[in-house]
């Protein structure tokens, strides 16, 4: 028998836990995601990300009702490049570089307008930013202590790319001991194949990384948990 707050997930239902869940939001900025931005310059195929932004405004606003803790991602650098290593500033033969200048300001750093996130998703007053140098959200940021000062144990992963920064952040919360659901509509990639390849590796082996379900499923059940026990 199922409860108000389980989601029909793979490969098992997943239940979230009242005042323990938290929705992290990927790294949904505007040199990821718009056309000219950075992701553009590379070749990249945007609208693979563009067609995230509705689901996830939903999934958002659906959190913030049940008052549930809502972190947003930015990856960047610091102005002078110096949390930037070689090995990632070098990598590649892209036509534009991290740092340079582009559509929306210097490619990917802090402070510049394509480095922050996309108006339909902007932060509202008093949530998370963590500010991250790599692809994982927990490398040289302060989320461990924020999740762990909060009581979270179990984690939404939304955001882009599923297999870059979305497959990082998610394995490094396994192997901190946190439960996550990757809500798959709700997650990016430019390339298709890697979209399915990676929600498939996620839940794969019983769920190695976690489970995976589409938004349709979690706000119902974020719903239920925003809801008052005498109303249930």
């Amino acid at each position: 028998m199922t409860t108000s707050h389980e989601v029909p997930a793979e490969p098992t239902p997943f239940r979230l836990v009242p005042g323990k869940t938290a929705l992290i939001v990927i790294d949904m900025q505007r040199d990821f995601i718009l056309p000219g931005g950075f992701g553009e310059s590379l070749g990249n195929d945007v609208d693979q990300l563009l067609k995230v932004v509705p689901p996830l405004a939903a999934l958002i606003a659906a959190a913030r009702d049940a008052g549930i803790m809502v972190i947003h991602t930015r990856e960047g650098h610091r102005p002078d490049l110096s949390d930037c290593p070689p090995a990632k500033l070098n990598r590649g033969a892209p036509s534009q570089r991290i740092g340079d200048p582009g559509k929306y300001g210097r490619i990917l750093i802090r402070g510049e307008y394509g480095h922050d996130i996309v108006d339909e998703l902007a932060p509202a007053p008093g949530e998370v930013v963590i500010d991250k140098p790599g692809k994982g959200a927990f490398y040289a940021t302060e989320l461990q202590d924020v999740l762990t000062g909060a009581g979270i144990t179990q984690l939404l992963v939304t955001g882009v790319t599923t297999e870059v920064c979305v497959h990082t952040t998610t394995r490094e919360a396994n192997d901190r001991g946190y439960e996550c659901l990757v809500v798959s509509d709700c997650v990016g990639s430019y390339f298709p194949d890697f979209q399915r390849i990676g929600l498939e590796m996620i839940k794969a082996q019983g769920g190695i990384f976690g489970w995976v379900a589409d938004s349709a499923a979690v706000i119902p059940a974020l719903a239920a948990l925003g809801t008052p026990l005498s109303q249930v």
